[in-house]
């Protein structure tokens, strides 16, 4: 059994699960969420930008209260492993928005009514999210060799992220999709922003409902390989669940604010998949060697920026060929 450490109080918790409420209250009901709209490259910087400040404040906060009340050394090891676990989350999540382009693409999702599914999508991400910490924490704790099978899991995945780069998923084929096909109305075409809708006294899907679980069931898919990628930094249900959670919460306004660009990136898959088998890596060499927090933020870091930086540089020098 594997002993799970965490100084987070009980308001601890109460006091972020009521910020994020209230962060998601404020979208949609003050902030225009739930009204259609073409979210612009502007508001979407905003936003982004708002998220990262609030990430940061918040690691910066969870420093000077841990070093008043636990001591400098913990408040320093608390807060580089959520910073750390912050820079991961976003990077995995990024491969999110190539599968939400391809999903926009593939119903023709108007392009202002995909701020409110992805708001919907952001809710439902994080209470699936919850529940697998949940699991994830307790499988740790009664039997600490999960985390090599993790540590597999990561490997395994980004080989096959480097291997199979470029392949598409055929979404006609999907299983969800057919089966959720095949067993509903669904109306020929979008009403708004409802997710239903009465044709003839009958009720009907729109294909706004089918893109929202499809949103969900990546998600899903994603997070068996990002929720892992944590526990080789840390295995603090606190820290594991709040770097995950300001990833989700910053990953629809940096949809908008890159999905345009999503093929100028076309080798960020490549530093994911290296990302993956790095920390996959590192868990299952825990044993024989440990990797200090501030090593693995460096080499996440550098691997992100460098996929990045070569992606924007040789983009340039070749003619457009479409999204990743």
């Amino acid at each position: 059994m594997h002993t799970i450490d965490t100084l987070a109080t009980g308001p601890m918790w109460i006091g972020f699960i009521t910020f994020v409420c209230a962060m998601l209250a404020l979208d949609l009901f003050v902030l225009g969420g739930n009204k259609a709209h073409k979210v612009s490259v502007r508001e979407a910087a905003g936003w982004t930008l708002t998220w990262m400040t609030l990430a940061t404040t918040f690691g910066v906060l969870l420093w000077w209260y841990l070093d008043a009340t636990a001591g400098r050394d913990i408040a320093n090891r608390k807060a580089l492993e959520f910073f750390t676990g912050y820079l991961i989350e976003q990077a995995l999540s990024v491969d999110n928005m190539f599968v939400f382009v391809m999903i926009f693409t593939y119903f023709a999702v108007p392009a202002e009514l995909q701020r409110r599914v992805l708001l919907y999508g952001v809710v439902g991400a994080i209470a699936m999210r919850a529940i697998m910490i949940l699991g994830g924490i307790w499988l740790v704790s009664e039997f600490a060799w999960v985390l090599y099978l993790f540590g597999l899991l990561l490997v395994i995945t980004g080989g096959k992220m480097l291997f199979m780069h470029g392949q598409q998923p055929d979404l006609e084929q999907n299983p969800l999709l057919r089966w959720l096909r095949s067993h509903m109305r669904v109306a020929p075409g979008f009403h708004g922003q409802a997710f239903f809708v009465h044709i003839d006294g009958v009720r009907h899907a729109t294909p706004m409902f089918l893109v929202l679980l499809m949103i969900e069931a990546s998600d899903l898919v994603f997070a068996v390989d990002s929720i892992p990628a944590i526990f080789a930094v840390t295995t603090d249900p606190f820290i594991v669940f709040t770097s995950n959670i300001f990833a989700i919460l910053g990953l629809r306004a940096l949809y908008f604010l890159l999905a345009d660009m999503a093929e100028r990136f076309y080798l960020l898959k490549y530093g994911l998949a290296l990302v993956l088998i790095y920390i996959g890596g590192k868990m299952l060499a825990m044993p024989w060697f440990h990797m200090p927090a501030h090593w693995s933020l460096a080499i996440v870091g550098s691997i992100v920026l460098v996929s990045v930086w070569l992606s924007v540089k040789l983009s340039a020098r070749k003619p457009s060929k479409g999204l990743v």
